[in-house]
């Protein structure tokens, strides 16, 4: 078996049947969606068209939702239904970034995820999901596509489907007749907080004052900002098309459900940075040492073990705070779907973490002379975990199919040298602070990776991006809400620092210099969390 839904656009009259219907059976809170109808309108008048696409969950073949999840809180059933267990889910809406429809949301009554699961509490007892069951003119099909003698197996044979971004390779499972492009990719007729029918400035729940997570801004410095660059598009295209005597001007959206807003905020990007000085501040020194330069001081080694272990739990406080269930953070280690990039990642992080443990123990305890074949080991372990712990959410953002910006294959790279710069910066503030001189060893490795990393900024927004959406996000970066805060990081905390660290060399303007590293750094891996989340995806 292997159920899957058609939506035939010949037939829908965007009467909403199928969103009532849905939220009267699962008990779906105002404010949130299982399936909701967009509205697109198209042409001038009198020349106009409205077209109604109903959106909900894909029940995708190779669902990124269920890959990603960290607890198997989502799971796909022997018949293709992508369900999910709210007794599991631990808030972490790593699904939602991962699903490229806008599926799922977070339940503002039991703070977990849900989406459209088929009605499968129904299917179990012989009966067709209710948004088939009310649809009045029979628009939207359900049924068993490997049966032939179903309505949708002999849809499908008969008619021209399309399915949404079958460029991400979900193999999605909900298929429309008719469907209009400008319906079903976001971005060819972009959301706004203004509709025809209604206003959406707020949401509830987890999404409550989603408008201001969505840029950072005040609601009238949002529709002002981020809204009128789509506005002045429309009355321009609107404007071209009466003088040329057009029929058609650019669609627009004039109906939908409230946007999620960002899901990933400061606690992400914090997490980030605290996790980047966690692995920096040990596993680059023990490469270089590995590469033939001097190990560092007895007493700065010490003290990096200790900062290491500080901010790794700090790591921790963040990571359990961004969860809406964090009473269920366990869950992660207990109840492990090791295809997730979130369980591995805790596992490293938890490993790293025992084993810098046992590293600063044995500078504060251990023999020099004793078991040398286990120090190079332990040295070797904690490196190599260190470096892991620095780049793995790279592949947990890879995990994240919605948003096409983080599937850049610099990051894991971008993210282990922003980790070295920030180790180098607290190593050198610290050597500074202990009047450890160890400038002349780390300093030029500081500035040669200020200037990689300039080099990676400067090949990643200059190399043509393989998607629309990661182009509109790296849009945003340079040119949009996020260009003050990257611009700033970019000459404030690589740029500058370098100027002062090449002029200077490890004088006066060393602490400086590694403060605005710091601080800067921090300010870039928010501009990075954050620039995709602004991206629609449906």
């Amino acid at each position: 078996m292997n159920y899957g839904f058609i939506i035939d656009n010949r037939k829908c009259i965007g009467c909403h049947a199928c969103t009532v219907a849905c939220k009267a059976e699962h008990d779906v809170p105002v404010g949130v969606n299982r399936t909701w109808v967009k509205y697109v309108e198209k042409g001038i008048y009198p020349h106009t068209r409205r077209v109604f696409s109903v959106l909900r969950c894909n029940h995708c073949e190779a669902a990124p939702c269920v890959e990603i999840c960290p607890v198997t809180s989502l799971f796909m059933r022997e018949d293709g239904i992508v369900d999910f267990d709210s007794e599991r889910c631990i808030g972490c809406k790593a699904c939602m970034q991962a699903c490229p429809y806008d599926a799922l949301y977070i339940d503002p009554q039991s703070n977990t995820s849900a989406k459209c699961n088929y009605c499968a509490h129904r299917i179990d007892v012989g009966l067709e999901p209710a948004c088939v069951n009310v649809c009045p003119v029979h628009a939207i099909v359900s049924g068993d596509m490997q049966d032939p003698d179903t309505e949708i197996a002999r849809l499908l044979s008969r008619q021209q489907v399309t399915v949404r971004k079958p460029e991400k390779n979900t193999r999605p499972k909900l298929f429309y007749i008719d469907g209009d492009e400008a319906a079903l990719r976001p971005q060819e007729a972009p959301p706004r907080n203004e509709y025809t029918q209604a206003e959406q400035v707020t949401g509830v729940g987890h999404f409550a004052a989603y408008a201001e997570q969505l840029a950072g801004l005040s609601n009238r410095s949002l529709r002002s900002k981020v809204l009128a660059a789509d506005e002045r598009k429309d009355n321009a295209a609107a404007s071209a098309a009466k003088n040329n005597g057009a029929a058609l001007a650019a669609p627009r959206r004039t109906y939908d459900a409230p946007h999620k807003g960002v899901l990933w905020d400061w606690e992400v990007s914090g997490y980030l940075w605290t996790k980047s000085i966690a692995a920096g501040v040990l596993f680059l020194p023990l490469l270089l040492e590995l590469a033939g330069g001097a190990a560092l001081p007895d007493r700065l080694a010490r003290a990096a073990g200790i900062v290491s272990l500080l901010f790794l739990a700090l790591t921790g406080v963040l990571l359990v705070k961004d969860l809406d269930r964090p009473e269920r953070f366990l869950y992660v280690l207990l109840r492990p779907q090791w295809r997730s990039w979130l369980v591995r990642g805790a596992y490293i992080v938890l490993g790293f973490g025992s084993l810098t443990t046992l590293w600063t123990l044995h500078l504060f305890f251990g023999d020099a002379d004793s078991a040398a074949g286990a120090v190079v080991l332990l040295k070797a372990l904690v490196m190599l975990l260190g470096g892991l712990t620095a780049v793995y959410t790279a592949f947990l953002f890879a995990q994240a199919k919605g948003r096409d910006f983080w599937q850049s294959p610099l990051l894991p790279v971008h993210m282990l040298v922003q980790s070295a710069l920030a180790g180098l910066a607290v190593l050198l503030l610290m050597g500074r602070l202990a009047e450890l001189d160890v400038s002349a060893q780390l300093l030029p490795v500081l500035q040669g990776g200020l200037v990689l990393h300039l080099g990676l900024l400067l090949l990643e927004f200059n190399l043509t991006h393989v998607t629309a959406d990661a182009a509109s996000a790296a849009a945003l970066i340079l040119r949009g809400p996020l260009r003050a805060p990257f611009w700033s990081a970019v000459l404030l905390g690589n740029a500058l620092p370098l100027l002062m660290l090449l002029l200077d060399g490890g004088g006066l303007f060393l602490l400086p210099a590694c403060v605005l590293v710091l601080l800067f750094a921090l300010v870039m891996e928010h501009v990075w969390v954050r620039a995709p989340q602004l991206i629609a995806l449906s």
